[in-house]
């Protein structure tokens, strides 16, 4: 779906509100397909993107993880590395 929406369950620190409502406004964007509606749509998107995040903010209090929390720094390195060898860039 949204390439630029991450996971943010299960990580050490937990998830911020920005990033909580920047995956929702991403989320409402790909929906809507508008990166910035128009005046007229403008009410109906800014509901729509706090309310995914409401339930969004929801979801992550109420999963349960089974595993140690990730570092938030090593899967940044790994997305880097992942990106030098997919586009051949020196990480």
């Amino acid at each position: 779906m949204c390439r630029s929406i991450k996971t943010l369950h299960n990580f050490a620190p937990p998830a911020t509100d920005a990033e909580i409502r920047a995956a929702s406004l991403q989320f409402v964007r790909k929906l809507s397909g508008f990166h910035a509606p128009s005046k007229a749509n403008a009410e109906a998107f800014d509901l729509a993107v706090d309310e995914v995040a409401a339930a969004a903010q929801r979801l992550l209090a109420g999963l349960v993880a089974t595993t140690a929390p990730r570092d938030r720094a090593e899967e940044a390195a790994r997305a880097r590395l992942r990106s030098a060898a997919r586009f051949g860039r020196q990480p």
